[in-house]
């Protein structure tokens, strides 16, 4: 069978074993496989790939190896300009949205409170949320390293990191998303959109202190909770800060 070396950088050694990661290995595949098929069957998502160099040179998915080549395989970049070689993730979207695993709810929540439209159902198993993933160009969110190897997936984030903000900043700087936030602007616990209300609109849904103190409301377009800049708001502001960088 004929042979390459492969080499896979940064956080891609983590679908690897221990003994092939950072470090050059060779790889036997059969005849006529395409340099996707070969990574794939090393265990490595191709939705965590953005570059591969054949000899030096960038490639796509559909390069047929021959033998006798060195493949270089290198996740998405982060603080690199790579337009110059071939980007291999999918085109991006002009609007990104989310879905979310089980193990994400609180992520999930963040990202609303960034305005992002982030879909999170604790009921849903792998298959519904591949399905949906791929019928509303969702960009998977999962700590599962297995699920992001679905052949059905284009479009996911393996998340590595525990911390929720670190996870956000994370996401915000791999998709580059930070012209896209609009804090405030979603609801928490449903994902519909909130809107401006007067206080006499919701009147019935507040708390008497709250009706006394404040006089700006948002309504959710889809539970009809209501909001207001309280102290949870204050809080919240802070920790978008954080985030951000402001």
């Amino acid at each position: 069978m004929p042979q390459v070396t492969f080499r896979f950088y940064e956080e891609l050694n983590e679908f690897l074993p221990r003994e092939k990661r950072k470090k050059d290995f060779p790889v036997s595949f059969s005849p006529n496989s395409t340099v996707k098929e070969v990574i794939g069957s090393l265990g490595v998502p191709y939705t965590e790939v953005d570059l591969i160099l054949v000899n030096g040179v960038s490639v796509d998915f559909t390069y047929p190896l021959e033998g006798g080549e060195r493949v270089s395989v290198y996740p998405v970049f982060e603080s690199f300009d790579i337009r110059p070689f071939r980007r291999l993730g999918p085109r991006p979207l002009r609007h990104v949205r989310f879905i979310a695993d089980v193990h994400l709810g609180k992520l999930a929540r963040y990202l609303r409170l960034f305005g992002f439209d982030t879909f999170y159902n604790n009921d849903f198993n792998p298959n519904a949320l591949i399905k949906l993933s791929v019928q509303e160009n969702r960009v998977l969110l999962t700590r599962s390293k297995h699920l992001l190897k679905r052949k059905p997936i284009t479009r996911g984030i393996l998340v590595r990191d525990v911390d929720t903000r670190m996870q956000l900043k994370s996401i915000f700087q791999r998709l580059d998303l930070y012209a896209e936030v609009r804090p405030f602007s979603r609801c928490l616990y449903c994902n519909g959109l909130l809107e401006p209300t007067s206080r006499q609109e919701v009147a019935h849904r507040l708390p008497e202190r709250v009706k006394a103190t404040y006089r700006a409301f948002f309504l959710c377009t889809a539970c009809h909770r209501a909001y207001w800049k309280g102290t949870h708001f204050k809080r919240m502001s802070r920790f978008v800060q954080d985030v951000l960088g402001t």
